[in-house]
């Protein structure tokens, strides 16, 4: 039972997701340095960071795909610190890719069946019959848009369509923890709106989602708290409306000065945020 919640990044809370010092080297490169967070059941918790800052390396830590160097990653509680995609998907996580690698065998409804008979957290996918599996995906496929494509092949479409392949794939996994990496990439202004609408409505039907994203405003609009890599190190955490008016995270996107002018502005008008 989830006990009472203190925030996403650090406190001592019962969470989904735990992550306690964990680093990641690559040779003598710390793409991760001593990273620790938690994010409560229900809630949302962006992820931003300049170009290099850890954030995708994160995220493969948290889903298995790469082993920590050193610290743990506790899923529900259990320790799971290196354990196998697939054991860690059991577990009720799923991830999107910031390259979308459908099969492109199959059509866009033949991918989510897949992921519904063989990946469905709390029940063995093996007893789920083909035409279970069949109307899970079309489910999935209406909530996120795609039923009128669900016969075409994932080559011929767009690069918006294709990001909601990715996460109807995930989606079929039925997971409590949604890990959405950059889903947002690559798509038009016009369409980054029904995007967030789309995460906004996962977020009130109560699953908890880690988004990691460039698309700052895309963050302040859907988390509850965001938390900044920079240098794959924790710069800072909080709310939204705070962490977006720290003066070393403006430094960190825009710029030394642009830091300084921002500060001497909110001083001449009585005072900052930060």
């Amino acid at each position: 039972m989830p006990k009472a919640r203190r925030g996403c990044a650090g406190g001592a809370v019962s969470a989904i997701l735990e992550v306690r010092g964990v680093s990641r080297r690559f040779g003598g490169l710390a793409a991760l340095s001593d990273v620790s967070l938690t994010v409560p059941e229900g809630r949302t918790l962006g992820v931003i960071g300049p170009n290099g800052a850890g954030k995708s390396t994160f995220v493969n830590v948290v889903t298995g795909h790469l082993k920590p160097t050193s610290g743990r990653v506790l899923i529900d509680g259990h320790d799971l610190t290196g354990a196998r995609p697939w054991t860690i998907a059991k577990a009720g996580v799923a991830r999107t890719f910031q390259v979308v690698k459908p099969f492109r065998g199959m059509t866009v409804r033949e991918n989510v069946v897949v992921a519904a008979v063989y990946g469905t957290y709390g029940t063995d996918g093996r007893n789920r019959t083909t035409a279970a599996a069949r109307r899970a995906a079309d489910e999935i496929l209406e909530r996120v848009g795609l039923d009128g494509h669900a016969d075409r092949a994932p080559a011929e479409l767009p690069v918006a369509i294709a990001r909601r392949l990715e996460l109807a794939r995930a989606l079929a996994l039925r997971p409590r923890l949604l890990l959405l990496d950059e889903v947002l990439a690559g798509l038009r202004p016009a369409e980054i709106g029904p995007a967030l609408e789309l995460i906004r409505g996962l977020a009130a039907d109560g699953m908890t989602i880690v988004i990691v994203e460039h698309v700052v405003r895309a963050i302040v609009a859907v988390s509850d708290e965001v938390l900044v890599l920079h240098e794959g190190k924790v710069l800072t955490s909080g709310t939204p409306e705070r962490v977006m008016s720290d003066p070393r995270v403006i430094e960190a996107y825009l710029g030394h000065r642009y830091a300084q002018r921002h500060q001497a502005s909110g001083s001449a008008d009585g005072g900052s945020d930060a």
